[in-house]
């Protein structure tokens, strides 16, 4: 997965009979972070973020140019600042100076009496924040494992920020039945993010999946014959083994054009001129989520269904906050009062991982059926994909828009276990050929309608608000966080002082 390097450095005193006793521990307690971080931040493939520690502890001004040109030469684009004793707080300049002017910045410091490095910290910070840097502050014992959680949980929104600030969104065919929710608002967007992107036509997917060999795409197909069995439901009409084929074929197709033009993540528009006329999105966008296919383990590539551009930013974000997680995409379907819960279910790009949360396709396919397409909407043909999301505890949210400022909506909840004629019976309230998500908010049902921002909601195992809570904060993006959690929030200095 991909990430960016982060760099950690430590101020001091410039005074030479203090550094000269003091910088021994001071080395020793970035060290040690540099370990915990290495060893916490391990992603879904065995990777972990790169983190840079500084050569040298900062006690001058050239040290602090030094070191500050030293971290940006090995690429870090976001900065730990510790404290561990009293320091001089001009030097941040020197050295945050030789960054660009939105690093992400933390500050991070113990909480000891006799070496007080957090009243360096409120010294240092609160020169930073002074000239509008919108730093975050952590301040905590090296060995509290809630210390450390809150660390991870910035890591893990720096960095999801400052990846995705390069990245390049492709988008196959434009908004789909004019959502404007999910049009690429390309102005707020790259103001807030720095991510951009392009548009290609849905032909061209067409006419590169029709390129791929036969035996190419029955591999795919044999490999979904031999998961599903009996629940692959071919019907002789809307669902043959041809109108598969043709999805697999545009998810190869998507693959391909992914790799030829650099998109880092994807939406396919679908309905209506590729539904009518070639085929259903719902597997191609499944698999491009999922972390398999036929060919075997693969990093989720993020595809919103219908080109939904701020389902799929949200997506990608979830999926670097979560360390390299599937992410969900769902209709906000129908509101269960008796339950005080969703059903949450659309046609397609529900990841099939979703269905047991297993990395071995067979245990997750087990659960799994694919029926024919609705004629009704999808004309050309081709699976659905039907399966209940497995229960835990998640995180939901939506980046949305408000008069061309941008929010996120962010919300604890779970997904229910509910028995198995309870499900179905919730299901056929609205479809019970796609997948669904039986989801219990963290907020009430009026809260939620009064301030969610569009059709479709994205979700991700985990409790991950804090880290989105961090992101919004670092980009500029105003976080709503719903029910208690939000209630829990203290809202920063800058969105107090206009």
């Amino acid at each position: 997965m991909r990430t960016t390097p982060i760099g950690i450095a430590m101020l001091n005193d410039e005074r030479e009979h203090v550094y000269s006793l003091n910088n021994p521990a001071n080395i020793a307690v970035v060290n040690k972070w540099a370990d915990i971080l290495r060893n916490g931040l391990k992603n879904v493939d065995g990777s972990a973020p790169e983190i840079v520690v500084a050569s040298k502890i900062i006690t001058g001004v050239r040290v602090a140019q030094e070191v500050g040109e030293e971290l940006v030469r090995k690429g870090c684009k976001q900065v730990i600042m510790c404290y561990n004793v009293w320091d001089f707080p001009f030097l941040a300049w020197p050295f945050i100076n030789c960054f660009g002017r939105d690093v992400p910045i933390l500050s991070l410091s113990n909480n000891n009496g006799q070496y007080p490095g957090n009243v360096g910290l409120l010294a240092t910070d609160g020169a930073l924040r002074q000239a509008g840097k919108r730093t975050h502050r952590i301040v905590g014992e090296i060995d509290d494992p809630a210390t450390q959680r809150n660390v991870f949980d910035w890591v893990r929104a720096s960095n999801a920020a400052t990846t995705i600030k390069n990245e390049v969104y492709g988008l196959y065919g434009g908004h789909s039945m004019g959502m404007e929710t999910g049009y690429f608002h390309l102005t707020p967007t790259i103001k807030a993010l720095g991510c951009n992107c392009y548009q290609i036509d849905q032909y061209l997917l067409v006419k590169y999946a029709e390129e791929f060999s036969k035996a190419d795409v029955e591999k795919g197909r044999k490999w979904f014959e031999k998961l599903l069995g009996d629940r692959l439901l071919y019907d002789g009409n809307m669902l043959t083994p041809e109108t598969l084929e043709r999805q697999i074929r545009i998810y190869l197709a998507m693959e391909r054009v992914n790799q030829e033009e650099g998109f880092d993540f994807c939406g396919l528009k679908g309905q209506r001129e590729l539904t009518e006329h070639y085929t259903l999105g719902d597997v191609p966008e499944m698999v491009m989520n999922d972390p398999y296919d036929w060919r075997g383990p693969k990093e989720p590539m993020v595809c919103a269904t219908e080109a939904d551009a701020f389902a799929a930013i949200t997506m990608q974000l979830m999926k670097y906050i979560s360390g390299g997680l599937p992410t969900l995409f769902m209709d906000v379907r129908l509101y269960l009062p008796e339950l005080d819960a969703w059903d949450w279910c659309n046609s397609g790009n529900h990841a099939s991982w979703y269905a047991s949360r297993s990395y071995d396709p067979a245990e997750n396919f087990k659960k799994i059926s694919f029926h024919p397409a609705l004629s009704f909407y999808f004309k050309a043909g081709g699976a659905s994909v039907e399966f209940d999301a497995a229960p835990g505890d998640f995180t939901f949210a939506r980046l949305g828009l408000w008069d061309e400022k941008p929010f996120m909506f962010i919300t604890k909840g779970e997904v229910l276990d509910l028995p198995a004629d309870e499900r179905k019976r919730i299901n056929n309230l609205s479809n019970p050929t796609w997948p669904h998500v039986h989801a219990k908010l963290g907020c009430s049902f009026d809260e939620f309608i009064a301030l969610f921002p569009a059709n479709h909601v994205q979700g991700v195992i985990g409790d991950h608000v804090r880290s989105l809570v961090y992101l919004c904060k670092i980009t500029g993006i105003t976080p709503i966080v719903a029910g208690e959690a939000g209630k829990e929030r203290i809202a920063p200095i800058w969105e107090r002082v206009k």
